[in-house]
């Protein structure tokens, strides 16, 4: 990346040039399991970007909470939502039937992230919300960070739940390994899990079963809907301590407006071609393609997408079902609400994602309130004194005409 930024901007430029580095949710889980290591790496990245000809700005682990509001500011942006408009541009613009912001829905490997403007928000839950002045207008924004529902750490959260609930017949095996079936791989594909590795994981580690051997086998069933059972189990909506929540027990007022979802929501459903737009495709019909895909042997996808890393290829049934469970089960997206999702990989020619919305806030390139303008562009100045000008000539002509008599009534009067 930084050899990518020298060739890009201009060598007179590189000293003035901030760099900033913002760590996410798996540099929130190492420090939680050990905090030390994960300064390590922030004191390593930090060098290596002070040996850069940038001005580096420093190096810190965000938080979700912030993570998604910058998701939400990056859609935003690009989208040109917050920008005040007038006259004719804000009568057409009220026209339109979307709403005046899009909610951001942020997928990584280890968390994610909805946040969006509701006029529904109560007060119940203050540590959601989040409040800024953009441009002039203030917005009072939603916003929850899920760690370790990431898809990466999803998928661990669902084996060592599966495997607590087979531990009883695991614990009289004598054998130094188990197999372990799991219907969100493909029919024919195989896993080891190190049993050690596996339970080291804060979001596994509560999980944690004595068992008499060191390594697991996965085998794929490829199986859809018992796929969806398994990971539907995930999402804890027993207890709701509020008038309304999406699950675990944490607030969610009713959803609102159109949504971009970005990072692993694109990437995944982008693999299996359901991003169309501007007509998003129906939810049975993104149901029906995933189970489709889920169906396949592994024989046979392995050879269709051959350019494709194995451990990636591998995950794509879990990834679209557990993308599915999470939109439909955790935040209650409905057949009803489903179109209003747009799976966003770029905005015009910029990532979607919360990156350009940490160097906005850092950088304050969207002010609080709008910059003073003149009422006209220059274009428009140019324009209106051409056309006084040609007023004015036409005025000036006119009169001339109007106060001498043309010669042609002169010799008929003599």
């Amino acid at each position: 990346c930084l050899q990518q930024a020298k060739e890009v901007i201009p060598s007179a430029q590189h000293k003035e040039t901030p760099v900033y580095l913002g760590a996410t949710a798996g540099m929130r889980l190492l420090r939680l399991q050990n905090e030390s290591a994960a300064d390590k790496v922030l004191s390593s990245v930090g060098n290596t970007l002070r040996s850069a000809p940038f001005s580096f700005q420093g190096a810190r682990i965000i938080s979700g909470q912030e993570e998604g509001a910058y998701g939400w500011i990056t859609i935003n942006y690009l989208l040109g939502n917050f920008k005040q408009v007038s006259g004719w541009k804000k009568l057409l613009r009220s026209l339109k039937s979307l709403s005046e912001t899009s909610g951001a829905l942020d997928l990584g490997g280890a968390s994610t992230q909805i946040t969006f403007v509701s006029k529904d928000l109560t007060s119940e839950s203050p540590e959601n919300q989040l409040y800024f002045r953009l441009y002039g207008k203030d917005y009072q924004v939603y916003t929850h960070s899920f760690l370790c529902y990431g898809k990466d750490q999803a998928l661990q959260q669902k084996l060592a739940r599966d495997l607590q609930a087979t531990w009883i017949d695991f614990y009289f095996q004598t054998v130094e390994n188990s197999s372990l079936p799991d219907p969100c791989f493909h029919k024919g594909y195989e896993r080891t899990i190190n049993i050690s590795d596996f339970f080291k994981n804060p979001c596994t580690s509560d999980k944690k079963k004595q068992l008499p051997f060191s390594q697991l086998y996965i085998k794929g069933e490829g199986d859809y809907q018992k796929c969806r059972e398994n990971i539907q189990k995930l999402f804890d909506k027993s207890n709701c301590p509020f008038s309304s929540c999406s699950f675990n027990g944490i607030y969610l007022p009713p959803l609102q407006g159109d949504f971009g979802a970005f990072s692993a929501f694109y990437f995944v459903m982008n693999f299996l071609n359901l991003t169309s737009e501007p007509n998003p495709f129906a939810l049975n019909k993104v149901t029906s393609t995933i189970e489709s895909f889920c169906a396949r042997p592994w024989q046979e996808v392995k050879t269709a997408y051959h350019h494709i890393k194995e451990k990636y290829l591998s995950e794509y049934c879990f990834s679209g079902a557990y993308i599915l469970s999470l939109l439909e089960n955790g935040y209650e997206f409905t057949e009803n609400n489903w179109q209003m999702i747009h799976f966003l990989g770029k905005i015009d020619s910029s990532d979607a994602g919360w990156t350009l919305g940490y160097m906005l806030n850092l950088t304050n390139m969207i002010p609080a309130e709008e910059p003073a303008r003149p009422p006209l562009s220059h274009g428009s100045y140019v324009g209106l004194m051409v056309l006084c000008s040609l007023v004015l000539v036409s005025v000036l002509l006119f009169a001339w005409l109007l106060f001498q008599k043309p010669k042609c009534l002169q010799k008929g009067i003599v």
